[in-house]
């Protein structure tokens, strides 16, 4: 099972037991067993259908499995209802590949958006949300942006407002579907810049569908550095030793995990579908 390394013991925030969910003769998910904790990454590499978008829109119940438990923050959402998953979602954070901007609202109340339709939004004042939509349109070096429409950003900008409004809420998990999906490689390389910086300023657990092996590398090399503002190599020691290393591959294949390992292990990997996902090219 992946994840079974010994450590401190860290409460998981994401633990799935045997889940698997079928349709008709196709495996969407199979078997699949996984834990998350605060601060670690996950990498989902795979061809198109093998189950990766499946398994992250499974962790919120946007589609319900059919065999295994889901447990997010320590509740079993494979139980529960619509309705009670509501304040469980809400503490994930979600960028899909095209961002889901609302073309109609500006950048302001696009990010505000998620506080204002949270269960805390009851008791938090305004000008506290106004702080939080300007804290994290400067995180992603937006903030002159906020009264502006969609439409006049680039593709890239209009990413960097999707992650702004998933971390709004300040979630302790975040998924994104394809975040870099579409961009040139240097507006990619942007996008997962922010995604390594949410993760290590606010040691917030991710998992990372990916069509860029790249992403992954840089997510497994890398570490922001809060006080130089910048990436920095991650040490030798952690890259060489399995249990300190805090961001993994995943490889899937019919919806069935078919690799879990650490970057050295992925290039290291004989297996010929597992090779494909492990190249340096773009």
């Amino acid at each position: 099972m992946p994840d079974a390394d010994q450590r401190t013991p860290v409460k998981p925030v994401l633990d799935f037991e045997n889940v698997s969910l079928r349709y008709g003769d196709i495996w969407a998910l199979r078997n699949v067993s996984l834990l998350l904790r605060p601060g670690e990454t996950r990498i989902i590499l795979g061809r198109a259908g093998a189950g990766k978008t499946t398994l992250i829109k499974s962790v919120i119940g946007l589609v319900q499995v059919q065999e295994g438990k889901i447990r997010l923050f320590n509740s079993e959402v494979t139980s529960m209802k619509e309705h009670e998953l509501f304040p469980v979602r809400s503490r994930a954070g979600i960028l899909f590949q095209e961002g889901g901007l609302f073309d109609s609202l500006n950048i302001g109340d696009n990010v505000v958006y998620p506080l204002q339709n949270q269960q805390a939004s009851e008791t938090m004042p305004q000008e506290e949300m106004d702080r939080r939509v300007r804290d994290v349109l400067r995180f992603v070096e937006l903030e002159h942006t906020i009264e502006k429409l969609p439409s006049e950003l680039s593709g890239g900008m209009r990413r960097r407002v999707g992650i702004a409004r998933a971390i709004v809420t300040e979630p302790p998990l975040m998924l994104y579907d394809s975040p870099t999906a579409g961009l040139d490689p240097i507006t990619a390389n942007t996008i997962m810049t922010l995604i390594a910086k949410e993760r290590d300023t606010r040691n917030t657990a991710s998992l990372i569908v990916t069509h860029r092996y790249q992403d992954g590398e840089l997510m497994a090399n890398f570490r922001f550095d809060p006080q130089r503002q910048e990436l920095t190599p991650v040490s030798p020691e952690e890259h060489s030793d399995p249990n300190r290393t805090r961001t993994k591959f995943i490889v899937m294949n019919e919806g069935e995990i078919v690799f879990f390992g650490t970057r050295q292990e992925i290039e290291e990997s004989r297996d010929e579908y597992v090779k494909r996902f492990a190249r340096h090219d773009g």
